[in-house]
């Protein structure tokens, strides 16, 4: 019974850190349009990683934690550093393809899914109807959210929709493989390795690009946010919160992120919400509360000992 309660009470506070780090991802699209003008989304992103990686990295090792990477399981942390360089080409790449509305759809939708799907076939957990009805309502509401936000105008780009439909595969997998390396390694020792190596991968791009813009105070204050916030102290509360939430519950979770956006929209860039943005809204409200409320409830059991709720 104390075990029960034990396990209980630890659901509850991870869904809690995943919330948090999803809240801060949704203040990616808000900074950047802080920016300064000639800015390039994908030299953020990699200094993104750098940064984070390394000031998790000191922060491992400040607090005494010797990492060798001989002791580290090569596949599963490369694969992890290579899907988190991957998000960070396809999902950019996508949306430029394909449209902002479009890309974010079958981006975003697409994750849940995959991370069901994921979650069941390589550690044997089984969502359940909850994870169903919260993840349907979440991401109907991201649809509503984004469509409203567009021109009117759709641009159905193939090329675009892979790329788009990879970054989430990429998001759902790159879970998956660091939710196996938690079970070994500290929350911030893991972050580190793998957004070093993402960014390591990634290096070879900044090639030629023109790094003027990074010179000026607003683009250090953009990257300073996206590294220390967005990067280190997100990515930190979401591993945290991983080693006790399921895979699936935890990227569905994430979709807090297009609903902090939406709502910086409004308050910081002074964007207009119109009805359908506000049922877009309510509906990504209400899933995300079906969902952490679920956390309340004693997780169910397999034949294992390993919760599925």
């Amino acid at each position: 019974m104390d075990s029960d309660l034990s396990s209980e009470k630890e659901q509850i506070g991870g869904h809690w850190f995943v919330l948090l780090a999803a809240m801060l991802w949704g203040t990616t699209g808000t900074a950047q349009a802080f920016a300064p003008a000639g800015f390039d989304s994908t030299v953020i992103g990699i200094l993104r990683l750098a940064l984070g990686g390394s000031v998790l990295l000191a922060l491992a090792l400040g607090r005494g934690q010797v990492i060798r990477l001989g002791q580290w399981p090569l596949w599963t942390t490369l694969c992890a550093a290579a899907l988190t360089a991957s998000y960070q080409l396809c999902f950019f790449a996508g949306v430029a393809k394909t449209g902002v509305a479009v890309g974010t759809i079958v981006g975003i939708g697409s994750a849940p899914v995959a991370g069901g799907i994921f979650g069941y076939l390589f550690r044997g957990e089984r969502p359940g109807r909850r994870w169903l009805l919260a993840t349907a309502l979440a991401i109907a509401g991201c649809v509503l959210l984004t469509v409203s936000g567009g021109s009117g105008h759709v641009q159905v780009d193939p090329l675009g929709i892979a790329l788009a439909l990879g970054a989430g595969l990429s998001y759902a997998a790159y879970t998956l493989a660091i939710k196996g390396l938690l079970e070994r390694f500290s929350p911030d020792a893991v972050i580190a390795v793998v957004f070093l190596l993402g960014a390591v991968l990634l290096a070879p791009l900044l090639w030629g690009r023109d790094l003027g813009w990074l010179a000026q105070p607003r683009g250090v204050g953009v990257i300073l946010h996206l590294g220390l916030v967005t990067a280190a102290l997100a990515y930190w509360l979401f591993a945290r919160g991983l080693k006790s939430v399921p895979v699936a519950t935890a990227v569905t979770l994430s979709l807090a992120e297009p609903l902090t956006a939406g709502l910086l929209g409004v308050m910081v860039l002074g964007e207009r919400l119109n009805a359908i943005s506000l049922c877009g809204i309510g509906l990504l409200l209400v899933g995300l509360v079906i969902l952490a409320q679920g956390a309340r409830r004693v997780p169910r059991t397999v034949r294992s000992g390993q919760p599925v709720g």
